[in-house]
C-alpha cells in the first residue's frame, strides 16, 4: 500500500446524490477554501469535474455560474483559456464570530467527539499505512503554518495537515469525514482571542503527531491526533461561555 501518491482533490469529492447543484457548490466551496484548490490554479474541465462528482455536465455549469458570481472563480476564454480559482478573501473575524454564537456548547462538544474520533482512527491508520511522499507532506504543511503571515494562511495549512492525515490513513470516507469537519469548524479554532496557543505550540504538537506517524506507532499516533482536536474544542467551548457570560453582563 505504500508509495501510493497523494489523490487529487476531485478523487474525494465525489457525490453521494447526483443532480444537485448546491452540493456541488459547497464542495467546490469547501475544496477551493482549504486549500485543496489553489489562487490561481485552474479547475479541471467540465468534463473531467462532473465525471469526478457524478453529476450531469449541466449541473456542473450551474454550480461555476454560481461560484462565478460570488467571485471565486473566473473564466478565461481562449487558448489557454478556462475556470480558474481567484484569490481568497479572509472572512472577518465577526463574521466567525456570529458562526459560533450560533452553535450550543453541546453542538460543540458533539463536534469535538466527532472530530477527535476521526481524527484519531486516521492517525491509527496513517501511522501503520503512510508513505515517504505522506510523511513528507505533513512535514511541509508544519512548515507552511509556521510560516503563515495570516489567520487565513494558518487556518489552511492547519486544516491541510489534518487532510493529509486522513489522505495517508489511505481511507477515503475518512478523508471526506475530515475535509467537512475542518470546512464547519476550521475558521472557529483560528479566531484570534485572547488564550488561543501560539503557532509554535501547534506546530510542536502537529510534529509529535507526524513522528508518531512516520515511527509507525498507532497508539501514540491516534492518542496524540484525539488530544490535540480536545483541546481545540474545549478552547472554542470555553470562548462561548465567556461571551455568553459577557453579554449577560
Amino acid at each position: 500500500m505504500n508509495g501510493i501518491a497523494s489523490p487529487q482533490p476531485g478523487s474525494f469529492i465525489r457525490l453521494r446524490q447526483e443532480g444537485r447543484t448546491e452540493e456541488v457548490v459547497r464542495r467546490l466551496m469547501e475544496a477551493i477554501d482549504l486549500g485543496l484548490f489553489t489562487e490561481g490554479q485552474q479547475l479541471p474541465s467540465e468534463t473531467e469535474l462532473a465525471s469526478q462528482f457524478g453529476v450531469a455536465t449541466v449541473t456542473l455549469r450551474e454550480a461555476l455560474a454560481y461560484l462565478r458570481q460570488r467571485g471565486v472563480i473566473e473564466t478565461r476564454r481562449g487558448r489557454n483559456g478556462g475556470s480558474f480559482v481567484r484569490a481568497a478573501v479572509e472572512i472577518p473575524t465577526e463574521a466567525v464570530l456570529r458562526r459560533l454564537d450560533k452553535l450550543s456548547t453541546i453542538e460543540l462538544r458533539d463536534l469535538g467527539d466527532e472530530h477527535a474520533a476521526i481524527s484519531g482512527a486516521a492517525a491509527r491508520l496513517a501511522a501503520k499505512r503512510a508513505s515517504q511522499e505522506h510523511h513528507q507532506h505533513l512535514a511541509q504543511y508544519i512548515e507552511a503554518l509556521g510560516a503563515a503571515t495570516s489567520r487565513h494562511e494558518q487556518r489552511r495549512a492547519d486544516a491541510r495537515f489534518h487532510i493529509e492525515i486522513a489522505v495517508a490513513s489511505q481511507s477515503v470516507r475518512l478523508t471526506h469525514a475530515e475535509i467537512r469537519l475542518q470546512a464547519e469548524i476550521g475558521e472557529l479554532l483560528w479566531l484570534p482571542v485572547e488564550g488561543h496557543p501560539s503557532v509554535a505550540s501547534i506546530q510542536q504538537e502537529h510534529r509529535a503527531i507526524s513522528e508518531a506517524i512516520a515511527s509507525g506507532d498507532p497508539t501514540l499516533a491516534g492518542a496524540l491526533a484525539e488530544a490535540h482536536v480536545t483541546r481545540g474544542i474545549k478552547r472554542l467551548i470555553d470562548l462561548k461561555l465567556n461571551l455568553l457570560a459577557q453579554s449577560q453582563e
